[in-house]
């Protein structure tokens, strides 16, 4: 088959098709078309140094920005969505809503497999070679779902969906099948990069701009993941900023604040979460735990979630800023024992963290460490304490 062949399928077919990919728990199936010479908007934001340190955003570009270069001949993108929203307390310390379940990467696999040999089925050879991702791949998930009209791309930079809110998980399936596409949210046409402009339908609220506690947002729709919590606490893998620190506050993994206070939200329900695991003990762990959890626990309570790939010596480091933004003098046994710990990165968050208990007694508390420490990034978190 050449790179342009491309079978139509529309009508009763299309929806056929929708129907088998429901039925192996996708809660939303829409379709859009590959325009030919792809999205560029992608380039200001890299240039712009906001995806921090994600190397692969950038090594990835030009495929994100072009389809064809992930599948030659690419004409649809079928954009499917898991819905993940529960009423389930995210607990205190606070972690990301979608964290409480068993690593969607690998519980939404199963469905873009079965998804893949539907597409076989139904369509034969001509169907046979398709990509499919979900949140791992080169493909720009949010502005195939926006020009699909899974739902528009709000002031949050998330996908906002009229019937889900902001709570979907998405995964994209490249094939060279010419599938009828479905209309955006909105009658005057996109694009021609496919890219949604932000806030479509949010009006005039700014309740997200307004609620990010570390100002994360230079411009509706465009995130700096520098001053990102959920990047800082998740991607990040150094020592987080001072100055954000306390904009963290209880928030141990992931930040969900602009995403909650979307009115968009009112509409949420619990989805049916065929392709999902809840794991809503994590949400029940106290602080205090955190801060001793060893290699063998840790893996054993996080295994087969997304919170694994953090490390423990990330999650150490996220309990020692909770820890210091609202601990009590209890906390202290465990922050000095972190102090001493073999990682830096964690010795230093430590070290933050008794400065903030323990206020004009720190220099008392942490006078030993202090003067055995050799890292640099270290000592400087002991910079003033007598």
């Amino acid at each position: 088959m050449t790179a342009n062949a491309g079978l139509r399928v529309e009508g009763q077919e299309r929806e056929a098709l929708r129907s088998r990919l429901v039925a192996l728990g996708f809660d939303e199936v829409r379709f859009a078309a590959v325009p030919a010479g792809g999205s560029t908007s992608l380039r200001d934001w890299l240039d712009a140094g906001r995806q921090a340190d994600m190397a692969w955003l950038e090594r990835t570009a030009d495929k994100r920005m072009n389809p064809d270069l992930v599948l030659p001949g690419a004409r649809s993108v079928l954009v499917l969505g898991v819905n993940y929203w529960s009423d389930a307390s995210t607990g205190n310390p606070r972690w990301a809503r979608y964290a409480l379940h068993a690593d969607y990467h690998d519980t939404m696999k199963s469905g873009l497999a079965a998804a893949g040999q539907a597409l076989e089925e139904m369509f034969g050879a001509t169907a046979t070679d398709y990509r499919y991702y979900v949140d791992t791949g080169p493909v720009l998930e949010r502005g195939w779902a926006a020009r699909s009209g899974l739902g528009f791309r709000g002031k949050n930079a998330m996908l906002i969906s009229k019937n889900h809110g902001n709570w979907l998980f998405l995964a994209a399936i490249l094939t060279r099948l010419d599938i009828a596409p479905d209309e955006p949210l909105r009658k005057k046409p996109l694009p021609a990069s496919g890219d949604e402009p932000a806030g479509l339908l949010c009006g005039k609220c700014t309740r997200c701009l307004d609620a990010c506690p570390t100002q994360a947002f230079p411009a509706p729709g465009v995130v700096d993941a520098r001053r990102c919590i959920s990047y800082q606490t998740i991607e990040h893998k150094g020592i987080i900023p001072r100055e954000l620190r306390a904009g963290i506050g209880t928030r141990i993994y992931g930040c969900d604040v602009c995403l909650e206070v979307c009115p968009w939200n009112r509409f949420a329900r619990a989805g049916r979460q065929l392709l999902l695991s809840a794991r809503p003990g994590i949400a029940a762990l106290p602080l205090g735990e955190l801060l001793q959890l060893t290699p063998a626990r840790f893996a054993e309570i996080f295994k087969g979630t997304a919170i694994k790939r953090l490390k423990l010596t990330g999650l150490l480091r996220n309990a020692c800023v909770v820890a210091g933004n609202v601990g009590g003098s209890d906390l202290l046994p465990a922050l000095m024992a972190l102090v001493a710990h073999d990682a830096a990165v964690v010795r230093a968050h430590a070290v933050w963290a008794v400065r903030r208990i323990a206020g004009n007694a720190a220099g008392e508390w942490l006078r030993g460490a202090r003067e055995e420490e050799t890292d640099e990034a270290v000592r400087a978190e002991y910079a003033g304490v007598t």
